[in-house]
């Protein structure tokens, strides 16, 4: 396990707040695995990069050694999260709730190791809660106390209504850390007050206060708003590795740095340096291109990133052949100069456009720079390109 110090400079990484960061280095000083928790209400099917900010963080306890719960609020997804929300949301059923449950746990495993994963569902204890027990539970908080939550407070000064189950919400995921006794609790901005809930209530129950630790919230890819499928800002993990890769590769500039410190298992340093390389002039769109590259392979394969510029229809890399290269026979009764050939093979227009092409070093035989004194031998068979996009399979056969 890494030292203390080392340990807290990656939790640190690109998270917005931890409260309080005392607590969690007397916690990390102990040694021993910390339970660290992170729920998601499967409201939708499908995850985006926004949504991984969260799980890439629980990737990174992992690898320190610690214990992740990823919760599953099958319960809490049939009242809906009110935070952010100026209206009450429309519950789902248990089915919708189970049916997004099951692609959330197959989207998560691209990030997490399973094997240091413990999946858990909060229906698990609170499907057991008695009315009793959830009469008590309301007990341990007032309604002064819940209005003092910002989404709250401006729908009851709005004369916006705010129905009793959502007053329910920040208490049950607070009951969620007390059931599985969480020393660490992260959740995006939006959460803080229900992370909190989860501090106070551990304190009634008579267990040591979980950290809490809050990460940005994602901006999309237009550069202004979080990133939501609704405002069509996003990327979803589930999209084809050629859209993707060109969601990434076309971003602002101005994004992608942040989006190499929440996104990226690249370190710091690395990260760094490549800034510096753009400051010193490299292009942007070839760092993007790397983290593009990052997270297609995360997300659908070595293979699939490898390929992803295809599919997104952008240009071929430097000395890469396309899939399908048409073949061209030539007919001769001898050698044939290159310019000959690029000329009635249909490469180029006329044979001026052969031989500025060549002049230029802009034409390519078996993927090795060629000029005007080169010859295709009778019955010889070469890959030839002239310029950046036109191939062919040229075969010189006698006449």
């Amino acid at each position: 396990m890494k030292s203390v110090d080392e340990q807290l400079a990656l939790i640190k990484r690109g998270a917005d707040e931890i409260l309080v960061e005392a607590e969690l280095r007397a916690k990390l000083e102990r040694g021993t695995p910390l339970r660290v928790k992170t729920g998601f209400d499967p409201t939708a099917p499908d995850l985006h990069l926004g949504h991984t900010v969260l799980i890439n963080k629980l990737r990174q306890f992992q690898e320190l050694g610690h214990q992740v719960l990823f919760l599953i609020g099958d319960f809490t997804g049939m009242i809906g999260d009110p935070s952010g929300k100026n209206s009450t949301r429309p519950p789902l059923t248990r089915e919708q709730v189970l049916a997004n449950a099951e692609t959330y746990k197959e989207q998560v495993f691209k990030i997490l190791d399973p094997e240091l994963t413990q999946v858990v569902f909060n229906s698990e204890w609170m499907d057991a809660f008695s009315a009793a027990e959830m009469i008590q539970l309301a007990g341990k908080y007032t309604v002064a106390r819940m209005l003092e939550r910002d989404d709250f407070d401006k729908r009851y000064k709005g004369n916006q209504p705010i129905a009793i189950h959502e007053f329910l919400y920040p208490l049950i995921q607070g009951y969620d850390s007390v059931a599985l006794k969480a020393d660490i609790e992260l959740g995006g901005t939006d959460q803080k007050f229900n992370l909190l809930m989860g501090r106070e209530l551990q304190r009634q129950y008579g267990q040591e206060p979980q950290v809490t630790l809050t990460m940005p919230l994602l901006v999309g890819l237009d550069g202004e708003a979080k990133m939501s499928k609704s405002l069509g800002n996003y990327v979803g993990i589930n999209e084809p590795p050629g859209v993707m890769y060109n969601k990434i590769v076309s971003m602002p500039d101005t994004l992608m740095w942040r989006y190499f410190e929440l996104l990226s298992f690249r370190s710091m340093e690395e990260i760094d340096q490549m800034r510096r390389d753009v400051e010193a002039g490299a292009n942007p769109r070839d760092i993007k291109i790397k983290l593009a590259e990052e997270l297609v392979a995360r997300f659908h394969g070595e293979e699939a990133a490898a390929n992803a510029h295809r599919s997104a229809g952008n240009r071929l890399k430097d000395g890469e052949l396309p899939e399908d290269i048409p073949e061209v026979v030539l007919e001769s009764d001898a050698d044939l100069p290159v310019s000959a050939v690029l000329n009635r093979a249909g490469l180029v227009k006329n044979a001026a456009a052969a031989r500025d092409l060549l002049s230029a070093g802009s034409v390519k035989v078996d993927g090795e720079v060629v000029d005007r004194e080169f010859v295709f031998a009778l019955g010889s068979e070469h890959i030839c390109q002239a310029g950046k996009k036109k191939f062919a399979r040229i075969i010189l056969k006698a006449s």
